[in-house]
């Protein structure tokens, strides 16, 4: 849908708006005229958009004089846009866009165990297009999705993961010591996405970025792959394909209402 046209527009829903933002900011509202002139309303306005919200539980009043404050109401509507919201459903536009812009094809995947499942893909046009299908498994460590989404895990978890297990080689640059691999992921921590040069499969390379939720979780990761080439460290395409992917990740993780981005994530 195109967005509104603002001749449409009803000023009491504006009106409605900029006092629920007011209240979600901290603002209790406990002086109605202070209230009223910092929103540029009239105070018989504000009473009455302070009454209606409360009828219907998008805010509360707080005991003893405390003002009022985000009710329970909103809550519930906020959280089933979320729940409307899932990861696959927001990833497909963003991975289209990765393959109509870089010419990669571009993936969705996430963490089971030390596996992971990929969710989604899309292909550009070419003979270079990934044979990763939606439901396949790939070793997390062996992997850029996997990397990157290890590289959230606390370190005592990630090594209760991997405690006695042997990691398997894929190519000559595959981590396959828990050291090893945890000094990757320290790597791939830095940066903010993993990169892949052969590491996986001979002449192929990736990078990915996880997504977060609204509780900053990882639910997941996208990433784009292609030939080996594109990805080395002289490829041309390198800074625009770390530019693009983690502006795709960034934001899929706020259509999913993450909010925690740190000034040099910006």
């Amino acid at each position: 849908m195109e967005r509104a046209d603002t001749t449409y527009v009803v000023p009491p829903v504006v009106r409605a708006i900029s006092l629920l933002r007011h209240v979600a900011a901290g603002n209790r509202c406990r002086n109605t005229s202070h209230t009223a002139k910092a929103l540029g309303i009239n105070r018989t306005t504000l009473i009455r958009l302070l009454a209606t919200l409360e009828a219907e539980g998008i805010i509360e009043q707080i005991d003893e004089g405390g003002g009022y404050r985000l009710g329970t109401g909103l809550i519930a509507l906020a959280s089933e846009a979320l729940n409307e919201r899932s990861i696959l459903q927001v990833a497909r536009p963003f991975l289209k866009r990765l393959v109509d812009s870089l010419n990669l094809s571009a993936h969705l995947g996430v963490l089971e165990g030390r596996e992971i499942v990929y969710l989604a893909r899309e292909t550009p046009n070419s003979h270079l297009a990934s044979t990763v299908r939606e439901g396949t498994r790939l070793p997390a460590h062996a992997t850029t999705i996997g990397r990157i989404l290890l590289a959230e895990l606390p370190m005592a978890s990630l090594r209760s993961l991997y405690a006695g297990q042997t990691l398997e080689s894929f190519t000559s640059k595959t981590r396959t010591t828990l050291a090893g691999l945890e000094k990757q992921l320290h790597a791939d921590r830095a940066r903010g996405m993993s990169w892949s040069v052969a590491n996986f499969e001979p002449e192929i390379g990736s990078a990915a970025v996880a997504v977060h939720d609204h509780q900053a979780r990882a639910v997941g990761a996208i990433n784009v792959t292609g030939h080996a080439s594109i990805f080395a460290d002289d490829s041309p395409h390198t800074e625009r394909i770390e530019r693009e992917l983690k502006a795709a990740a960034r934001a899929m993780s706020e259509a999913l209402g993450y909010r925690g981005w740190s000034a040099d994530q910006l």
